[in-house]
Protein backbone atom coordinates (compact mmCIF):
# COMPACT_ATOMS: atom_id res chain seq x y z
CA UNK A 1 0.00 0.00 0.00
CA UNK A 2 1.41 3.41 -1.20
CA UNK A 3 1.43 5.98 1.76
CA UNK A 4 2.86 9.21 2.64
CA UNK A 5 4.39 10.31 6.03
CA UNK A 6 3.78 13.83 7.19
CA UNK A 7 7.45 15.37 7.57
CA UNK A 8 8.69 15.61 11.59
CA UNK A 9 9.13 19.30 10.90
CA UNK A 10 5.41 20.13 10.12
CA UNK A 11 4.87 19.20 14.01
CA UNK A 12 7.55 21.00 15.52
CA UNK A 13 6.49 24.17 17.56
CA UNK A 14 2.64 23.67 18.00
CA UNK A 15 0.39 25.24 20.27
CA UNK A 16 0.40 24.21 23.67
CA UNK A 17 1.50 20.46 22.10
CA UNK A 18 4.77 20.23 24.01
CA UNK A 19 4.71 16.00 23.54
CA UNK A 20 6.88 13.14 22.84
CA UNK A 21 5.64 10.89 19.88
CA UNK A 22 5.11 6.94 20.16
CA UNK A 23 4.69 4.56 17.08
CA UNK A 24 3.14 1.33 16.57
CA UNK A 25 3.53 -0.57 13.10
CA UNK A 26 0.82 -2.22 11.88
CA UNK A 27 -0.45 -5.07 8.85
CA UNK A 28 -1.26 -2.72 6.03
CA UNK A 29 -3.68 -5.78 5.20
CA UNK A 30 -1.85 -5.72 1.50
CA UNK A 31 1.69 -7.02 3.07
CA UNK A 32 3.11 -3.97 4.36
CA UNK A 33 3.04 -1.89 7.26
CA UNK A 34 1.92 1.08 8.62
CA UNK A 35 2.88 3.68 11.39
CA UNK A 36 -0.26 4.88 14.20
CA UNK A 37 1.40 7.41 16.32
CA UNK A 38 0.03 7.63 19.75
CA UNK A 39 0.42 10.20 22.98
CA UNK A 40 1.26 8.27 26.02
CA UNK A 41 1.47 10.62 29.07
CA UNK A 42 1.16 10.14 32.91
CA UNK A 43 2.04 7.46 34.91
CA UNK A 44 2.42 4.00 33.21
CA UNK A 45 1.04 2.29 35.84
CA UNK A 46 -2.44 3.94 36.00
CA UNK A 47 -5.19 2.70 34.54
CA UNK A 48 -5.31 4.25 30.91
CA UNK A 49 -7.87 6.97 29.51
CA UNK A 50 -8.02 6.59 25.81
CA UNK A 51 -8.94 9.31 23.86
CA UNK A 52 -10.09 8.83 20.54
CA UNK A 53 -10.27 11.73 17.78
CA UNK A 54 -12.09 12.27 14.58
CA UNK A 55 -12.06 13.72 10.95
CA UNK A 56 -10.50 15.73 10.59
CA UNK A 57 -8.67 16.06 13.24
CA UNK A 58 -5.50 14.29 15.17
CA UNK A 59 -4.31 14.02 18.62
CA UNK A 60 -4.12 17.72 19.19
CA UNK A 61 -7.54 18.26 19.74
CA UNK A 62 -6.50 16.21 22.85
CA UNK A 63 -4.17 18.21 24.33
CA UNK A 64 -5.59 20.36 27.14
CA UNK A 65 -7.53 17.09 28.25
CA UNK A 66 -4.23 15.21 28.50
CA UNK A 67 -2.91 17.40 30.42
CA UNK A 68 -6.07 17.79 32.64
CA UNK A 69 -6.05 14.28 33.39
CA UNK A 70 -2.24 13.93 33.65
CA UNK A 71 -2.43 16.62 36.57
CA UNK A 72 -4.97 14.22 37.93
CA UNK A 73 -2.73 11.11 37.95
CA UNK A 74 -4.65 9.48 35.11
CA UNK A 75 -2.34 7.94 32.24
CA UNK A 76 -3.69 9.53 28.89
CA UNK A 77 -3.54 8.16 25.64
CA UNK A 78 -4.38 9.50 22.53
CA UNK A 79 -3.80 7.95 18.74
CA UNK A 80 -3.72 9.46 15.57
CA UNK A 81 -6.13 7.32 13.08
CA UNK A 82 -4.32 5.99 10.01
CA UNK A 83 -4.50 9.20 7.53
CA UNK A 84 -4.23 11.90 10.06
CA UNK A 85 -1.70 13.43 12.65
CA UNK A 86 1.61 11.60 12.41
CA UNK A 87 0.10 8.53 11.34
CA UNK A 88 0.66 7.14 7.69
CA UNK A 89 -1.45 8.57 5.41
CA UNK A 90 -2.30 6.22 2.52
CA UNK A 91 -2.39 7.94 -1.02
CA UNK A 92 -5.40 6.22 -2.59
CA UNK A 93 -8.92 7.00 -1.21
CA UNK A 94 -9.52 3.59 -1.91
CA UNK A 95 -7.26 2.33 0.53
CA UNK A 96 -9.72 3.74 3.48
CA UNK A 97 -12.53 1.71 4.46
CA UNK A 98 -14.25 1.48 7.75
CA UNK A 99 -13.94 -2.00 8.29
CA UNK A 100 -10.23 -1.47 7.54
CA UNK A 101 -9.95 1.43 10.31
CA UNK A 102 -11.18 -1.45 12.95
CA UNK A 103 -8.70 -3.73 12.13
CA UNK A 104 -5.65 -1.44 11.90
CA UNK A 105 -7.17 0.07 15.74
CA UNK A 106 -7.72 -3.30 16.73
CA UNK A 107 -4.26 -4.52 16.06
CA UNK A 108 -2.31 -1.12 17.99
CA UNK A 109 -5.11 -1.75 20.58
CA UNK A 110 -3.77 -5.40 21.35
CA UNK A 111 -0.06 -4.68 20.34
CA UNK A 112 -0.38 -1.46 23.22
CA UNK A 113 -2.13 -4.47 25.58
CA UNK A 114 -4.10 -1.83 27.11
CA UNK A 115 -6.66 -2.86 29.50
CA UNK A 116 -8.68 -1.65 32.34
CA UNK A 117 -9.74 1.59 29.79
CA UNK A 118 -11.57 4.48 29.95
CA UNK A 119 -12.32 5.35 26.70
CA UNK A 120 -12.98 9.00 25.35
CA UNK A 121 -15.04 8.96 21.80
CA UNK A 122 -16.08 11.75 19.75
CA UNK A 123 -16.83 11.83 15.76
CA UNK A 124 -15.00 8.77 13.91
CA UNK A 125 -13.46 8.06 17.48
CA UNK A 126 -16.61 6.42 18.44
CA UNK A 127 -17.51 5.14 15.35
CA UNK A 128 -14.26 3.03 15.53
CA UNK A 129 -13.55 2.73 19.47
CA UNK A 130 -17.30 1.59 19.99
CA UNK A 131 -16.27 -1.26 17.56
CA UNK A 132 -13.39 -1.89 19.47
CA UNK A 133 -15.33 -1.88 22.64
CA UNK A 134 -17.77 -4.66 21.54
CA UNK A 135 -14.89 -6.75 19.33
CA UNK A 136 -12.48 -6.53 23.08
CA UNK A 137 -15.40 -5.54 25.87
CA UNK A 138 -13.06 -7.08 28.17
CA UNK A 139 -10.44 -4.67 27.68
CA UNK A 140 -12.82 -1.62 28.88
CA UNK A 141 -13.69 -0.79 32.29
CA UNK A 142 -16.15 2.14 31.11
CA UNK A 143 -16.92 4.50 28.06
CA UNK A 144 -17.48 8.08 27.25
CA UNK A 145 -19.50 8.81 24.59
CA UNK A 146 -19.05 12.74 23.18
CA UNK A 147 -20.50 13.89 20.20
CA UNK A 148 -20.16 10.24 18.04
CA UNK A 149 -22.36 7.66 16.73
CA UNK A 150 -22.37 4.31 15.92
CA UNK A 151 -24.45 4.29 12.73
CA UNK A 152 -26.43 1.00 10.84
CA UNK A 153 -27.70 3.55 8.02
CA UNK A 154 -31.66 2.10 9.23
CA UNK A 155 -32.30 5.77 10.33
CA UNK A 156 -31.13 8.78 8.44
CA UNK A 157 -28.50 11.27 8.88
CA UNK A 158 -30.13 14.44 8.78
CA UNK A 159 -29.85 17.71 6.87
CA UNK A 160 -26.68 18.57 8.60
CA UNK A 161 -24.75 15.66 7.87
CA UNK A 162 -25.79 15.20 4.38
CA UNK A 163 -24.35 19.15 3.79
CA UNK A 164 -20.97 18.09 5.59
CA UNK A 165 -20.67 15.17 3.24
CA UNK A 166 -21.71 17.53 0.02
CA UNK A 167 -19.36 20.13 0.96
CA UNK A 168 -16.53 17.62 2.06
CA UNK A 169 -16.50 16.22 -1.58
CA UNK A 170 -17.01 19.63 -3.61
CA UNK A 171 -14.83 21.78 -1.59
CA UNK A 172 -11.49 22.84 -3.84
CA UNK A 173 -9.07 22.57 -1.49
CA UNK A 174 -9.99 20.58 1.74
CA UNK A 175 -9.86 22.99 5.08
CA UNK A 176 -9.06 20.82 7.81
CA UNK A 177 -8.17 23.77 10.08
CA UNK A 178 -10.65 25.52 9.02
CA UNK A 179 -13.67 22.85 9.39
CA UNK A 180 -12.26 22.48 13.00
CA UNK A 181 -12.73 26.70 13.34
CA UNK A 182 -16.34 25.98 11.84
CA UNK A 183 -17.30 22.92 14.24
CA UNK A 184 -16.41 24.67 17.41
CA UNK A 185 -18.04 27.92 19.80
CA UNK A 186 -15.36 29.52 21.10
CA UNK A 187 -12.62 31.05 19.00
CA UNK A 188 -10.13 29.66 17.52
CA UNK A 189 -6.22 31.39 16.91
CA UNK A 190 -4.67 31.00 13.91
CA UNK A 191 -1.69 29.16 15.51
CA UNK A 192 -4.34 26.72 16.31
CA UNK A 193 -5.74 26.29 13.08
CA UNK A 194 -2.19 26.19 11.51
CA UNK A 195 -1.44 23.22 14.00
CA UNK A 196 -4.73 21.11 12.87
CA UNK A 197 -3.87 21.86 8.75
CA UNK A 198 0.04 20.66 10.11
CA UNK A 199 -0.53 17.09 9.13
CA UNK A 200 -1.50 17.93 5.58
CA UNK A 201 1.71 19.79 3.69
CA UNK A 202 -0.69 19.74 0.61
CA UNK A 203 -3.81 18.04 -0.88
CA UNK A 204 -1.97 14.62 -1.62
CA UNK A 205 -2.03 13.75 2.19
CA UNK A 206 -5.79 14.47 2.36
CA UNK A 207 -7.18 11.53 0.92
CA UNK A 208 -8.15 10.10 4.26
CA UNK A 209 -10.10 13.22 5.36
CA UNK A 210 -11.74 13.37 1.80
CA UNK A 211 -12.85 9.97 1.92
CA UNK A 212 -13.94 9.53 5.74
CA UNK A 213 -17.51 11.43 5.09
CA UNK A 214 -18.55 8.93 2.48
CA UNK A 215 -17.45 5.76 5.06
CA UNK A 216 -20.46 6.77 7.18
CA UNK A 217 -23.24 4.14 6.94
CA UNK A 218 -25.88 6.24 5.47
CA UNK A 219 -27.89 3.27 3.78
CA UNK A 220 -28.87 -0.61 4.93
CA UNK A 221 -26.66 -1.86 2.87
CA UNK A 222 -23.90 -0.24 3.47
CA UNK A 223 -20.65 -2.49 3.66
CA UNK A 224 -20.44 -1.51 7.40
CA UNK A 225 -24.26 -1.40 8.60
CA UNK A 226 -24.47 -5.29 8.92
CA UNK A 227 -20.72 -4.95 11.29
CA UNK A 228 -22.30 -2.26 12.75
CA UNK A 229 -25.61 -3.95 13.87
CA UNK A 230 -23.27 -6.97 15.05
CA UNK A 231 -21.59 -4.47 17.87
CA UNK A 232 -24.91 -3.23 18.81
CA UNK A 233 -26.20 -6.79 19.35
CA UNK A 234 -22.81 -7.13 21.89
CA UNK A 235 -22.97 -3.51 23.32
CA UNK A 236 -27.03 -4.43 24.25
CA UNK A 237 -25.83 -6.95 26.36
CA UNK A 238 -22.87 -5.36 28.23
CA UNK A 239 -22.89 -3.68 32.20
CA UNK A 240 -20.15 -1.43 31.16
CA UNK A 241 -20.74 2.17 32.39
CA UNK A 242 -21.65 4.55 29.72
CA UNK A 243 -21.93 8.28 29.91
CA UNK A 244 -22.92 10.34 27.33
CA UNK A 245 -21.63 14.08 27.06
CA UNK A 246 -22.47 15.91 23.74
CA UNK A 247 -22.02 19.55 22.95
CA UNK A 248 -25.20 21.77 22.58
CA UNK A 249 -24.43 23.32 19.66
CA UNK A 250 -23.69 20.16 17.48
CA UNK A 251 -26.41 20.05 14.72
CA UNK A 252 -24.82 16.59 13.05
CA UNK A 253 -24.73 14.38 16.52
CA UNK A 254 -28.24 16.18 18.21
CA UNK A 255 -30.04 13.92 19.72
CA UNK A 256 -27.87 10.67 19.32
CA UNK A 257 -27.04 10.69 22.90
CA UNK A 258 -30.39 9.64 23.79
CA UNK A 259 -29.49 6.56 21.39
CA UNK A 260 -27.05 5.64 23.95
CA UNK A 261 -28.50 5.62 26.68
CA UNK A 262 -31.65 4.11 26.07
CA UNK A 263 -29.62 1.15 24.35
CA UNK A 264 -26.60 0.61 26.64
CA UNK A 265 -27.52 -1.09 29.66
CA UNK A 266 -24.52 0.77 31.61
CA UNK A 267 -26.23 4.37 30.97
CA UNK A 268 -29.10 3.60 33.36
CA UNK A 269 -28.63 6.22 35.99
CA UNK A 270 -25.69 8.22 35.01
CA UNK A 271 -25.74 11.88 35.34
CA UNK A 272 -25.53 12.38 31.68
CA UNK A 273 -24.50 16.01 30.35
CA UNK A 274 -25.34 18.33 27.66
CA UNK A 275 -22.47 20.91 27.53
CA UNK A 276 -23.31 24.55 26.92
CA UNK A 277 -21.53 26.65 24.79
CA UNK A 278 -19.60 23.44 22.68
CA UNK A 279 -20.08 22.19 19.04
CA UNK A 280 -18.99 19.39 17.48
CA UNK A 281 -15.23 19.80 18.70
CA UNK A 282 -15.68 20.19 22.32
CA UNK A 283 -12.83 19.14 23.25
CA UNK A 284 -11.69 22.70 22.24
CA UNK A 285 -14.99 24.11 23.47
CA UNK A 286 -15.16 23.14 27.23
CA UNK A 287 -12.69 20.46 27.37
CA UNK A 288 -11.43 21.12 31.06
CA UNK A 289 -15.56 20.54 31.33
CA UNK A 290 -14.88 17.09 29.98
CA UNK A 291 -12.18 16.24 31.81
CA UNK A 292 -14.22 16.88 35.19
CA UNK A 293 -16.83 15.06 34.29
CA UNK A 294 -15.06 12.27 33.15
CA UNK A 295 -13.06 11.71 36.05
CA UNK A 296 -15.91 11.63 38.85
CA UNK A 297 -17.34 9.38 36.38
CA UNK A 298 -13.96 7.05 36.50
CA UNK A 299 -14.32 8.22 40.73
CA UNK A 300 -18.13 6.60 40.45
CA UNK A 301 -17.77 3.68 38.43
CA UNK A 302 -14.53 1.81 40.26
Amino acid sequence: MKFLRTPDDRFQGLSDYPIAPNYTQVDDTEGGQLRVHHVDEGPQNADPILMMHGEPSWSYLYRHMIAGFVARGHRAIAPDLIGFGRSDKPTERSDYTYERHVRWMGEWLRQTDLRRITLVCQDWGGLIGLRLWAEMPDRFARIVVANTALPTGDQPMGEAFENWRKFSQEVPVFPAGGILKGGTVSPMSEDVIAAYDAPFPDESYKAGARQFPMLVPSSPDDPSSAPNRKAWEVIRGLQTPVLTAFGADDKVMAGVDKVFQKLCPGAAGQPHVVLPNAGHFLQEDVGPQLVEHTCEFIARAS
